[in-house]
């Protein structure tokens, strides 16, 4: 069975973390031998390529085709209109897009399913793709695509669209796929099939050892994602006031850092916080092994995999209880859901598991739970399904 994966969430040489858990994903999907997979990540188009346009400048960079993994991938550009380019989008990259997908099936892949990430605007241009090129899609909703987007009138009226013409949707956890029911969006036709965590990657090291190697020496918290308000950093970093035995290290890049060190410095916490900029997974993994604990204090998520990592490196977590992080966070020795998304609701959350800490290793056997065999298989039956409809 032959896959088109279809995203503007995927990883590059420029981004390399940029959707790293749907290319995560795939290669799972991969390794099953059932399916193979050619990758359209598109970007932005942009001229220039210097460093005083910022994001625009390394979209710039980013090469037409690379292998990643032994993936083949290509990045072909679409337009994109600043300020107003929110409803036209799904027309916009649909049709910037005809003429790769037309090249890839005249090479000779002339694939099964559209197997979409992203709602919107990827999952409404990819049925539009679809329909022009007469092949089922399968789209997967991720966290902001469904419970932030469809608040705007012609967006939240695509994605239904795209819904009733879609062969099949997946949401990474349960909220999800209730979001979607909520939204008039037929609930049989959704299937949740939650992200694993790569268990061979993610796994405890020597704790002492790291701890020494990194420098890191007093309770220390992690705090893991883009440096922008919905990761909500500034509520750790405003609960040190709070805990005077406390380190906070941040890990990510993002407009809101000067902010952050700003929020740091004014509160007098400036010593106990530290900006490690983006981080590959490899080098993360070192990090989760010798924190005490990772806090995520999102105002939205999915699924978010920076838990399920911490917790296969046999470290706790602090969450904020929204969307689908009560469904990863289901057990003491995973951690602890915040009482409130607020400074003290993080210092609750902390002083709840600092009086009943998990043992690391139960820490690492809950997430042992997520393997990513159920999900790969979900998918295989479900891209089967569609691509037997597909012919018939």
């Amino acid at each position: 069975m032959k896959l088109l994966t279809f995203s503007t969430l995927f990883p590059n040489v420029q981004r390399p973390n940029h959707g790293i858990f749907v290319e995560t994903r795939l290669r799972y999907l991969l390794a099953s031998q059932q399916v193979t997979s050619r990758v359209v990540a598109p970007v932005p188009w942009f001229p220039f390529s210097h460093p005083r346009f910022g994001l625009y400048s390394t979209y710039a960079k980013v090469p037409a085709k690379e292998v990643r993994h032994g993936i083949d991938v290509c990045h072909p550009r679409y337009p994109v209109i600043p300020k107003v380019g929110m409803a036209p989008a799904p027309a916009l990259l649909a049709a910037a897009m005809k003429s790769t997908l037309a090249r890839i099936i005249d090479e000779g892949y002339d694939f099964d399913v559209i197997d979409a990430h992203y709602f919107y605007p990827d999952g409404v241009a990819a049925v539009m793709l679809g329909r022009y090129f007469n092949k089922p899609v399968v789209i997967t909703a991720r966290g902001t695509d469904i419970n932030l987007v469809p608040q705007y009138k012609l967006p939240r009226r695509m994605i239904r669209w795209a819904a009733s013409h879609a062969a099949g949707m997946i949401t990474v956890c349960n909220a999800l796929k209730d979001e979607m029911v909520g939204l008039g969006i037929d609930g049989a036709r959704i299937t949740p099939l939650r992200n694993g965590v790569n268990l061979e990657l993610f796994q405890p090291g020597d704790r002492a050892a790291l701890r020494t190697a990194l420098g890191m020496r007093d309770f220390t918290l992690m705090s893991v994602g883009h440096l922008e308000p919905r990761k909500g950093h500034e509520l750790p970093v405003q609960a040190l006031t709070e805990m005077p035995d406390v380190h906070l290290w941040i890990a990510g890049t993002g407009p809101d850092r000067a902010k952050l060190e700003e929020l740091a410095r004014s509160i007098g916490v400036q010593d106990r916080v530290r900006f490690l900029g983006p981080l590959p997974q490899s080098e993360l993994q070192r990090y989760y092994g010798a924190a005490d604990a990772l806090v995520l204090a999102s105002s939205r998520e999915g699924w978010a995999n920076v838990l399920l990592e911490s917790m296969a490196c046999g470290t706790p977590v602090i969450a904020s209880n929204v969307w689908g992080t009560p469904e990863v966070v289901a057990a003491p020795e995973a951690g602890v859901l915040m009482p409130e998304r607020t400074p003290a609701g993080v210092v609750a959350a902390l002083r709840q598991l600092r009086a009943a800490y998990p043992s690391h290793e139960a820490t690492r056997r809950y997430a042992e739970r997520f393997s990513w065999d159920d999900t790969t298989q979900g998918q295989i039956e479900l891209f089967q399904k569609v691509a037997g409809q597909g012919r018939a």
